[in-house]
């Protein structure tokens, strides 16, 4: 009668054990994931239960052998908590929200394995004292990872590299790189490779372990403005001062070049044909580029064109070329005849208008340029043989058009002038 009772209060003890470990254990876990915000998931559930039954037989006192795979189970779950924890403190929190890096699910993974492999290891090596099989199985296994090491030294070369670049972040996606010789911009970091696209619109696919080789040259690190340089080569006759002039202001006026810091010349070599002179100018996105070269060679050719200063050709070249028929007495009679028909020079006699137009010179002008500037001094009158000119003021800041002048018009800049801006026009001055 007393070993019945006995025996049922060991029953008793056991379900309250049971239920009372179950419950504790679930709560404290729900309290932490409410206030620490870490999910335990699925897992946790197992572990709890797990938890309570290996609690329930400890109590009721049983010493059979499978208590201690229980034990074991329990042992091996517990690297779900470590996991969950690394992804919320380790790459949530401390990554990707604080140092704003972007963490590979693949470095999750393998970080989760390696967990759970010590922790299989510790249980082998503890629970079971299988010290023979032990050594055998990681015999095996070094010689697996040895194979496997060999077999896979560039994937986890990149995925190394891949962290690395994530963890200094020397640039991010948007970017634009000077990788070698090529430039190009960042579209996607992963943690194999980075890709990269050029002005061309071609992809590039540079594993992250060949990459971090490179000199990198971040054009957009700490700001996207970035100075570029652009060689011409000018004609010995020409004084530097004059053509450094020139070349400032055919940089100056070309579209997308940053007005602070300000373009830059150099004199840099004396070449077996030229003068070298560099331009040094900044801009802003690199995407550009082509279209800020391209603006700025453009007015470099024009603005030489009108100072009469010569891109020379190599001396070493033998060049026979003919003469095209001489337009200069087309010109003037083109000019002659508008002249004729301005009342203003009516009074001028044949002799007096060839003078004037001897003394005149022809200027060529490019789409977008600036023939005369509002404000601007000046003491010439001009003549629009070919193409056409809009002349706008400027008012609260902005240009105001006022009007278009044609072939055959005729306008000055003396004084405060408008500003008329050529459209494909030849004028003579």
């Amino acid at each position: 009668m007393i070993q019945a009772f006995t025996s049922s209060q060991r029953g008793v003890a056991t379900v309250v054990a049971f239920i009372l470990t179950y419950f504790v254990t679930l709560t404290f876990g729900r309290l932490f994931k409410r206030h620490a915000r870490v999910p335990l998931g699925f897992f946790f559930q197992i572990f709890c239960l797990t938890l309570a039954f290996y609690a329930a037989i400890t109590v009721y006192g049983v010493q059979a052998d499978w208590r201690k795979h229980v034990g074991a189970a329990l042992v091996l779950l517990s690297p779900a908590f470590i996991i969950a924890f690394a992804n919320h403190y380790l790459w949530d929190f401390y990554f990707e929200k604080k140092r704003q890096t972007t963490i590979p699910h693949i470095l999750r993974e393998i970080f989760a394995l390696i967990v759970f492999l010590i922790t299989l290891l510790l249980v082998l090596s503890f629970g079971y004292h299988a010290e023979a099989q032990l050594k055998g199985l990681l015999a095996g296994s070094g010689i697996a990872a040895i194979i496997l090491g060999f077999a896979g030294q560039n994937l986890f070369g990149g995925i190394i590299a891949g962290i690395q670049l994530q963890i200094s972040r020397p640039f991010r996606v948007g970017d634009w790189l000077q990788v070698g010789e090529r430039f190009a911009e960042v579209m996607e970091i992963n943690w194999r490779s980075t890709r990269l696209r050029t002005n061309d619109g071609i992809y590039l696919d540079i594993p992250n372990n060949e990459i971090v080789r490179e000199t990198i040259v971040n054009l957009h690190y700490p700001t996207q403005v970035h100075a570029m340089r652009i060689r011409v080569g000018i004609d010995y006759k020409a004084p530097p001062n004059r053509v450094k002039d020139a070349l400032m202001r055919a940089t100056k006026n070309a579209e997308l070049v940053l007005k602070d810091p300000p373009p830059k010349i150099f004199l840099v070599d004396f070449g077996d044909h030229a003068v070298v002179y560099e331009i040094k100018f900044y801009m802003g996105n690199h995407a550009a580029i082509n279209e800020v070269n391209d603006a700025i060679r453009t007015n470099v050719w024009y603005e030489l064109k009108r100072q009469q200063i010569t891109i020379p050709f190599p001396i070493r070249t033998l060049q026979l070329e003919r003469r095209p028929r001489d337009r200069g007495g087309e010109d003037q009679e083109q000019a002659r005849e508008i002249l004729r028909g301005e009342p203003l020079f009516q009074c001028l006699a044949e002799e007096q208008l060839d003078a004037l137009l001897q003394n005149s010179r022809l200027n060529h002008f490019g789409r977008g340029e600036r023939v005369i500037e509002e404000g601007a001094e000046g003491d010439s009158m001009f003549v629009l043989l070919r193409g056409s000119a809009n002349v706008s003021v400027s008012k609260n800041g902005a240009a105001l058009s006022v009007g278009t002048l044609h072939s055959g018009d005729c306008f000055g800049d003396h004084g405060r002038s408008h500003s008329p801006i050529a459209r494909k026009s030849q004028s003579t001055e």
